[in-house]
């Protein structure tokens, strides 16, 4: 599953998508990578938020700890029965979620890996399922859960997010453990929903999603 994913729309355009008022003031990342801010809706006293939060909850293992390195990030959700995630994916307060235009995956041969990007036809604007925590030593920090992919996704990957269309919106974030479990084993996307652009440009090489750079003057 990805590691990478980002919003090309303007705080006005995903606010209004999710329902977000007042707008914030917060700023679009030009792309997520685990360990950086990312957007995110959660909802408290009965309002919609959006905040930038980081991706990926702080993972140091006791040999980590040993051998003197820092802690690792977990940004993928796949098994709801890992003792990290246990007590949180059944509290609905924990639930969000992740905003997202695309996601990528890389592509091609070892030391030349590309950037393949995957979008939603007619949903310029994607939720994808998640969980966040403000955590005292971390701050606020978010996790996506992953699902078996559909048909446009391999070879690239077997695994995808877990997106939603925005009438699931409101079942995700105040639904029981039942809902969670559904979400996650239900059929993903159709591979026709799915939009596919195979690109040129390096793995690393931080370009943005074919068709976007004009739009991120406008961010």
């Amino acid at each position: 599953m990805s590691r990478l994913h980002c919003a090309r729309a303007s705080i006005a355009e995903i606010a209004a998508h999710f329902g977000v008022n007042p707008l914030p003031s917060v700023a679009v990342p030009e792309e997520t990578v685990e360990g950086l801010p990312g957007l995110v809706v959660f909802e408290k006293g009965g309002r919609r938020l959006l905040r930038s939060m980081t991706w990926g909850f702080p993972r140091l293992t006791k040999d980590m700890r040993a051998r003197g390195e820092e802690a690792g990030r977990i940004g993928l959700v796949a098994d709801l029965t890992n003792p990290m995630w246990e007590e949180m994916v059944v509290d609905p307060r924990y639930r969000c979620l992740i905003v997202l235009t695309h996601f990528a995956n890389p592509d091609g041969v070892p030391g030349a890996k590309t950037r393949t990007w995957f979008s939603v036809k007619r949903q310029p604007i994607i939720a994808w399922a998640g969980f966040c925590r403000n955590l005292l030593s971390e701050g606020p920090v978010y996790a996506g859960m992953t699902m078996e992919a559909n048909a446009a996704i391999p070879p690239t990957n077997d695994r995808m997010p877990v997106l939603l269309d925005p009438h699931d919106y409101d079942a995700w974030l105040h639904g029981g453990i039942q809902d969670v479990i559904r979400f996650q084993f239900r059929p993903p996307f159709a591979a026709e929903r799915m939009k596919v652009q195979q690109t040129e440009d390096s793995w690393r090489s931080k370009a943005p999603p074919p068709g976007t750079q004009a739009q991120a003057l406008l961010l």
